[in-house]
């Protein structure tokens, strides 16, 4: 993964993170799949809180990168394809669903300086 795409999704964990999103994870996909470069995963306490931080991801890496496709889901998971990578916004409910940490788990996880996030919702 390259130094730009990497600070792309420093910039939007943080972003998750400013807006009170818990348990983000960024995953390096980079050696393992052709499709994305990384995943930036993120819960949020209900379908309002999603949005929230969708958008304020959004609003900070609308002048660097436009998101390719955005979809959603009845308030429960949010998807945010950036091209080198995707963020998958869940409700605790919708993520241990999907258990995508599980899917990825030989992808490295990414590390982000200064992310300052509870381990849990409210």
């Amino acid at each position: 993964m390259d130094a730009d795409t990497f600070e792309l999704l420093q910039t939007a964990a943080r972003a998750a993170a400013e807006k009170k999103a818990f348990k983000i994870l960024g995953l390096d996909l980079s050696g393992l799949t052709s499709f994305t470069d990384a995943f930036l995963l993120c819960s949020a306490s209900s379908g309002p809180h999603l949005q929230a931080v969708a958008d304020e991801i959004q609003r900070r890496l609308k002048h660097q990168r436009k998101s390719l496709n955005l979809e959603s889901s009845a308030d429960s998971w949010i998807l945010m394809d950036y091209g080198d990578f995707v963020l998958h916004l869940f409700t605790e409910e919708r993520r241990d669903y999907y258990k995508l940490e599980s899917l990825w788990g030989d992808a490295p996880q990414l590390e982000f300086e200064g992310l300052d996030q509870p381990e849990e919702g409210p």
